[in-house]
């Protein structure tokens, strides 16, 4: 398969390769027990873009064309022989993104989503070649898509970064667009838009105003429709780490499993801009890279994912136990694993919501990183992941000045972290500070800096202020339900009730992982550990013993 770039989008040669790799004859015997052979003609659609694919097909003889209806500048791919046509969201029922057609006559292999699925999950040769090329391309789709999502409205508000924001880590293939550029006006006028305060274009088809996360969702097809009449084996309440370790491992492991994320795949560790102390990546890497292969690998196994998809309420019944959605669909499980995490802690200042997306932030990745361009950011916290921001912020913006209240960062950063932040000129700490006022009109332009030891109030110019400063557990749906601690953090082991594993809550059958978890260790590789050892409480309390 050969791919040919838009004009100013790169793809190495390593992500094209991957993306792109052909099957081997060996391989296509394997398929061939589990589809049907056709005979195709040019002109035949083998997909269409938005629509669901019944069918993963192999071109035996022939060459296609894939590409975006939407764009005629947009993607542009051509598939010949030994080429498995598809996308990894169509594993879980995503609408295909884009479309592919037959450009001579030849013959295909069609192999529907099941056949393709019990593949991946027996032949290790198939699942490397079919997991691997997928999420490549999804890599290649999120780099150079131009037709498939657009956002038109204020770049910088926070309307338009709410939806960018979950488009980016629900890996949505889009574009932004400011409504007061020259292309934003055409736009406006071609498809009367109102860009109050933004619009968003679905495949150049279809316009939703100011919508909702989950309106863009459905509009994409993610998988929301879960099948809910059928009671499955485990149901996991969050998609941070802990989440996705216990998907995979149960899900490897024969359960049938679903996941439920209220906000986007990754949780927290999703926002981290680099991870360096993680086993195995002694680079780093960021943590929407190590949990979106996380999610990736939940999917090998057959796990699947409801997103954004909000728990409110968890009840015991008859057979295992019910989790009521926010839409009002109700999961029905045997066992559920709580992974549901923590939420972000906000300081007590006013019009603190106003700037939200609009000049305050909780994360420090690439996508807040434009933000600081030309400008002195300010990270509030003195944990791991303010020391992560303010190193890699260093190199975007102007200078970062990171705040905390206390004397210093010796109980509360790793010392590798603090040594780096010392000896950066690009950072500089102020202790025994904190930010008492945020000033501006449609965005953040300026922050009140307070020195608590002086008491002396100074105004700072900024359009950056990233909030590191912990977070609450998210449990007010659990108060009455499962037995939690003075702070809310949910109970587990002999604290939960005589007799109780390690992870089991006061309701036997539930479990709990990672940060939500009552004395758990704030670390993604505790959460990760976390999620895979639990898998064997709930095989214990599902089937007897658990298999090594």
């Amino acid at each position: 398969m050969v791919y040919r770039t838009l004009s100013g989008h790169e793809i190495s040669d390593d992500l094209a390769r991957e993306a792109f790799q052909a099957l081997s004859t060996q391989q296509i015997d394997a398929l061939r027990p589990l589809g049907r052979e056709f005979d195709v003609k040019p002109g035949d659609y083998l997909f269409s873009s938005g629509e669901r694919v019944d069918e993963f097909c192999v071109i035996l003889e022939g060459s296609a064309e894939i590409f975006d209806p939407h764009n005629e500048e947009g993607h542009k791919g051509v598939a010949s022989d030994g080429a498995l046509l598809g996308e990894i969201g169509q594993l879980t029922g995503q609408r295909a993104l884009l479309s592919c057609r037959m450009t001579t006559p030849g013959r295909v292999l069609g192999v529907c989503r099941n056949g393709l699925m019990q593949a991946v999950a027996t032949v290790p040769e198939i699942a490397d070649s079919v997991i691997s090329s997928f999420r490549a391309r999804l890599d290649v789709l999120m780099i150079t898509s131009t037709g498939l999502l657009t956002l038109v409205g204020d770049i910088e508000a926070a309307p338009l970064q709410r939806l960018n924001l979950f488009a980016t880590r629900s890996r949505i293939p889009h574009r932004c667009v400011d409504g007061a550029s020259a292309e934003g006006q055409d736009l406006v006028s071609r498809f009367g838009l109102q860009v109050n305060p933004v619009s968003a274009i679905i495949r150049s088809e279809s316009v939703l105003e100011n919508p909702t996360n989950v309106a863009i969702a459905c509009a994409f097809g993610l998988d929301l429709a879960i099948d809910v009449t059928d009671r499955v084996d485990l149901t996991i309440i969050g998609a941070g780490p802990g989440g996705i370790a216990a998907a995979v491992y149960g899900a490897s492991e024969g359960l049938s499993t679903v996941v439920v994320e209220d906000v986007a795949v990754g949780g927290q560790a999703s926002t981290s801009s680099r991870i360096e102390n993680y086993m195995g990546f002694p680079l780093g890497i960021s943590g929407d890279d190590l949990t979106y292969r996380g999610r990736v690998q939940a999917i090998k196994f057959g796990a699947r994912f409801a997103v954004p998809r909000r728990a409110v309420s968890l009840r015991q019944e008859a057979g295992g136990f019910a989790v009521e959605l926010d839409d009002g669909a109700c999961l029905k499980s045997r066992a559920v694993v709580l992974a549901c995490g923590v939420q972000y802690r906000r300081l007590p200042l006013n019009r603190l919501a106003e700037f939200e997306n609009a000049g305050v932030y909780y994360a420090a990745t690439e996508l807040e990183s434009q933000f600081c361009q030309g400008t002195e950011a300010y990270v509030v916290g003195g944990g791991n992941s303010a020391g992560q921001a303010a190193m890699f912020l260093s190199r975007h913006a102007s200078h970062v000045h990171v705040v905390i209240r206390g004397k210093s960062l010796a109980h509360s950063m790793s010392d590798y972290l603090i040594r780096r932040l010392e000896s950066d000129p690009r950072i500089t700490l102020h202790a025994g500070s904190e930010i008492v006022d945020l000033v501006g009109e449609r965005r953040l332009d300026a922050i009140a800096l307070r020195n608590n030891a002086t008491g002396t109030v100074e105004t700072r110019a900024t359009r950056a202020v990233f909030l590191m400063i912990g977070a609450a557990p998210h449990t007010e749906w659990l108060h009455g339900v499962l037995a939690l601690d003075e702070k809310g953090f949910v109970l587990t082991g002999e604290a939960a009730g005589p007799g109780r594993s390690r992870f089991e809550t006061s309701l036997p059958g539930v479990f709990t992982v990672g940060d939500v978890r009552s004395g758990s260790i704030k670390r993604v590789a505790a959460s990760v550990g976390d999620g895979s050892v639990v898998i064997s409480d709930v095989y214990r309390f599902l089937n007897g013993p658990a298999r090594a």
